[in-house]
């Protein structure tokens, strides 16, 4: 029987394994989609570093690390589905781990544009600085949030060895 069900219920107990399937089943696809997302940007980031080293090295790279940090962001909300299927409940830190390198991705695409934008007139690289900031301000809150997550995580089991 499982929990929140009453002895007596005989429609509850049929209906929720029924949906904890259907729930896993979309779960399980979601997965399944960004596997096949992950390995997509993968091949491509490879094909395109062979193919644009005569555009520079200095931008295949560039492109290249902007698709593998892509492909991390889809690995890690995969961990993060793989978590809420295991314990049964949403599992925050994994999402924050995806805000935390979608921001360094950020970072580093605006830095990288940002060396183009420093001998232009106006306020180009002021702005690309300002956002840098805001970013590297995101990636600290988000880095405090998924401390206070871990070390609320703990809580319960250092309660139970004391």
């Amino acid at each position: 029987m499982t929990p929140g069900t009453k002895p007596g219920e005989p429609v509850a107990e049929p209906a929720d394994r029924a949906l904890r399937f259907a729930e896993n089943v979309v779960y399980a696809a979601a997965g399944a989609l960004l596997i096949l997302g992950a390995v997509a940007v993968i091949v491509m980031v490879c094909y395109h570093l062979l193919l644009d080293t005569d555009d520079g090295a200095r931008t295949a790279v560039a492109e290249a690390l902007d698709g593998l940090l892509l492909a991390f962001i889809l690995l890690e909300l995969l961990a993060g589905i793989r978590a809420t299927m295991t314990e049964k409940k949403l599992v925050a830190e994994p999402f924050l781990i995806v805000g935390i390198i979608a921001s360094i991705k950020e970072i580093v695409l605006v830095t990288l544009a940002s060396q183009h934008a420093r001998g232009d007139e106006g306020d180009a690289f002021t702005d690309a600085m300002t956002e840098v900031s805001v970013l590297g301000g995101v990636v600290l809150l988000l880095s405090l949030a998924s401390f206070l997550v871990r070390r609320k995580e703990r809580e319960p089991e250092e309660e139970k060895k004391a």
